[in-house]
């Protein structure tokens, strides 16, 4: 309570002032330290708001092929937000369109390294060259769900929203007017902007308060115009929204818990006008991928329309079913005995950005990126809550997890992983598996449970998964 009736106080004064020196806030004659009134976070195009909560993650039904690799367990996730649909075909060809327009005469090879797969669709005993030919720029799918896409891609795609979207909040405000001829590495992006690489066509600047400056300045982070980053969401975030369990809270008591994203074991709805159709796009069984002529009960053989069948109490469409979609995690079987209770993922790598040796930040790359490197271990040894960049294999791949540690010593630690998962021979698993989520149109229904999980190596892709993006909320978690 004391908190607002500070802010309170502050705001109903000609200038803000500070609350423990005294000296007011944007001021030019007392050095001109501002700080700007924020309103809350906007949400970005495509997301919605997931207010965050506990949760019981992992299995809560019958496990029928005893993997045991999603053991219940109770986490929490900060609110963030997800995009509303799985990214559509549409979406994607604007990417490749940007990038193609940017890089493609000088760097070929970023937009060969970011097209879709599209000969996921053969098989050696089915007809699918129509989908191999079509699927992806056809306009009669433009608002399918994307796949073919690697793990590797669908994050590139997450970072080169970001900049989009931050590039267009900039042109709304009127800082900067839109540029349609960046090319190569002088296009936006967010940090190179912050850092001061990139310039833009500058419309018109913020005022500097600062006495020894300019006059005006570019927009920092601190301002809070930019949105933060759009990625993959972890397999906790991913989960705990397909759930949507805030439909059946009341005052912290969850009335009826749910195995789909719906209410009730069943796969149909009771809704009296699509009285017994089903929930999701799925296989029904063998050779049934959506029914008989005259009524196809789920209206897709193959992937539906994104925004297709009943959205969940989050208003999110398809959480089971359509698509599987990559999650940001790397898969262990023990996960849920080895993460945190509180935004549970395992994939984490620290970096930093790469400096010159007067301690600056470095040039941007060729493609207008910050360089980025992996935090030294040097620096790490006085920190307590991590010791080493790369925590992908942490307690379970490296020297503390593993059994045979004569065989470790002897490899020395550079063998990393492939002590305990010695991928092809003992093991599908490597630091380079990703976990993939929820059903598709080509299984049975057991995968359209939000506790499901499956893997597949990052630089993958099938004619089954897609994505979508999440962003991570600012501030307040209830949503206010």
């Amino acid at each position: 309570m004391s908190i607002i009736g500070t802010a309170v106080i502050l705001s109903s004064c000609s200038k803000p002032q500070s609350a423990t020196t005294g000296w007011t806030y944007n001021d030019t004659k007392n050095g001109g330290f501002e700080v700007r009134e924020y309103e809350g976070q906007i949400t970005g195009p495509g997301l919605v708001l997931i207010e965050g909560g506990t949760f019981t993650m992992g299995a809560n039904y019958d496990d029928p092929q005893y993997e045991g690799h999603n053991q219940a367990r109770r986490a929490t996730v900060k609110t963030f937000y997800l995009d509303e649909t799985e990214v559509a075909n549409v979406d994607y060809l604007e990417y490749l369109y940007w990038v193609n327009r940017v890089f493609g005469t000088d760097y070929p090879e970023v937009y060969e390294k970011a097209l879709p797969d599209t000969l996921v669709w053969r098989d050696e005993l089915a007809y699918n060259e129509p989908m191999v030919e079509l699927y992806l720029r056809h306009p009669a799918y433009h608002y399918y769900p994307v796949v073919g896409v690697s793990w590797i891609q669908a994050s590139d795609y997450c970072a080169w929203r970001t900049d989009r979207v931050n590039e267009m909040l900039l042109v709304q405000k009127g800082i900067l007017d839109p540029d349609p001829d960046q090319l190569n590495e002088n296009n936006f992006n967010t940090e190179a902007y912050f850092a001061g690489q990139y310039e833009g066509l500058v419309n018109k600047n913020l005022q500097d308060l600062n006495p020894n400056g300019t006059g005006e300045r570019r927009v920092r982070m601190e301002d809070g115009v930019a949105l933060p980053k759009y990625r993959l969401p972890t397999e906790a975030e991913w989960e705990f929204a397909a759930l949507g369990m805030i439909g059946n809270t009341v005052y912290e008591r969850v009335m009826d818990r749910r195995i789909y994203p719906w209410n009730s074991h069943v796969l149909r709805t009771d809704d009296k006008n699509f009285y017994g159709s089903f929930m999701g796009n799925h296989k029904r069984g063998k050779g049934d991928f959506a029914g008989v002529a005259g009524d196809l009960n789920d209206g897709a053989i193959g992937p539906a329309m994104v925004g297709s069948f009943w959205p969940n109490d989050y208003g999110l469409f398809n959480m089971a079913g359509n698509v599987s979609e990559w999650v940001l995690d790397v898969y262990r079987p023990l996960s849920s005995e080895d993460v945190a209770d509180l935004n549970p993922y395992r994939g984490n790598v620290y970096q930093r950005k790469v400096r010159d040796s007067e301690g600056l930040i470095a040039e941007k790359d060729e493609f207008g990126r910050l360089q980025k490197e992996d935090v030294p271990t040097e620096d790490l040894v006085s920190r307590r809550n991590y010791r080493k960049a790369n925590n992908i294999n942490h307690r379970d791949g490296d020297f503390q997890s593993t059994i045979n540690r004569d065989d470790w010593i002897r490899q020395g630690e550079d063998s990393g992983s492939s002590t305990m998962y010695d991928f092809s021979f003992t093991s599908m698993i490597n630091d380079q598996a990703r976990v993939h989520k929820g059903g598709s149109w080509r299984d049975n229904s057991y995968w359209m449970m939000p506790s499901t999980r499956r893997f597949l190596d990052e630089n993958l892709s099938t004619d089954f998964i897609g994505f979508r993006c999440a962003m991570d909320r600012v501030g307040s978690d209830d949503g206010y």
